[in-house]
């Protein structure tokens, strides 16, 4: 049976069981480069080292061990979790956490883990800071306006919100000129294809790039869609339960809010989106239910143009039509 070794990671402590020649073995170490050391020095590199994706806790040590030529696999955390319950698991503790993964890996079939490339954690990291400026903005023009409101306004509190409202916003557009900066050095041609798809504009697009990882590791549009949470869910049993289908919304919020405010635009300006919208609204379908049918649309132009590498055209099937 082959050596695995089950990591429960925590902020300080990392709980590891291993088995090795039908033998377990059970310890904890630091969450720091002398636990790796320790880690690596009792597992050594023929184990497979399985842990759930738990943030940034796991990165370092994912890196540490694929750096030395280790097999690391990173497991959804849900995943493990339906394991434990098909199982009749009861007890929740770090040890019992390492002991279930370690079984994990033993019976199922996991995917070995890779690092992004430098410049996509590059540009994620400038994403994050972006969305995290663009809250604390909203934050500060909210409480300014509640300030200037208010009969008896304090100048000082005043002053100090307007003073540091004009810094978050004069970060925010150096890491928005960054961001764009470094996409258009890496994938310049797959920004051009993606603006040409009306409805997207510059900021959707580099979006869409990072989501997508540079779209290099999808292999159809299925899985884009199924990323962002937009794959239909039926929801039925027997003859009793008929449950309307929804979204899972199993995926990546913030870009389907991005292709939601999209959609607006799309189903205007966008030939075959404005079809699609136009026909399900004669059908007598909802308002959110055909943009949601057209937040998949875009995403399956995006898919199919980025992998043609031909731009956007609007009567791109029909022409195809004529010259078959």
């Amino acid at each position: 049976m082959q050596k695995v070794a089950g990591i429960d990671i925590s902020k300080d402590t990392l709980a590891v069981c291993l088995s090795a020649e039908a033998k377990i073995q059970e310890f904890e170490v630091p969450n720091e480069k002398a636990g790796f050391e320790q880690l690596f020095k009792a597992s050594g590199t023929d184990a497979l080292y399985l842990m759930e994706a738990t943030g940034a806790y796991y990165l370092r040590l994912a890196c540490f061990l694929h750096e030395r030529g280790c097999r690391v696999a990173v497991v959804n955390p849900l995943c493990i979790k339906r394991f434990i319950q098909l199982h009749l698991g009861k007890s929740k503790t770090d040890r019992k956490d390492a002991q279930w993964l370690m079984r994990y890996g033993q019976h199922e079939t996991v995917k070995d883990w890779q690092p992004d490339a430098p410049w996509l954690q590059q540009a994620r990291q400038l994403e994050q800071s972006i969305e995290l400026l663009t809250k604390q903005r909203t934050m500060f023009l909210n409480s300014l306006e509640a300030l200037t409101l208010h009969p008896t306004c304090c100048k000082t509190a005043l002053q100090c919100q307007q003073k540091v409202l004009k810094s978050v916003e004069r970060n925010l557009t150096r890491l928005e000129e960054e961001l764009q900066t470094l996409l258009e050095t890496v994938h310049a041609r797959e920004l051009e294809l993606l603006t040409s798809i009306p409805g997207i504009g510059k900021k959707t697009a580099a979006a869409l790039i990072l989501f997508a990882s540079g779209f290099t590791q999808l292999d159809n549009y299925r899985q884009l869609i199924a990323m962002a949470g937009l794959c239909p869910r039926e929801f039925s049993s027997g003859s009793s339960i008929r449950g309307k289908s929804r979204i899972t919304k199993m995926g990546g919020g913030a870009m389907r809010s991005r292709l939601y405010m999209c959609s607006f635009a799309a189903k205007r300006f966008n030939g075959a989106c404005k079809a699609l919208y136009d026909r399900l609204r004669d059908k007598g379908k909802p308002v959110k239910v055909a943009l949601i049918a057209v937040c998949n649309k875009l995403l399956k132009q995006a898919f199919a143009i980025v992998k043609s590498g031909l731009a956007y055209r609007e009567n791109f099937a029909e022409n195809q039509l004529v010259f078959s």
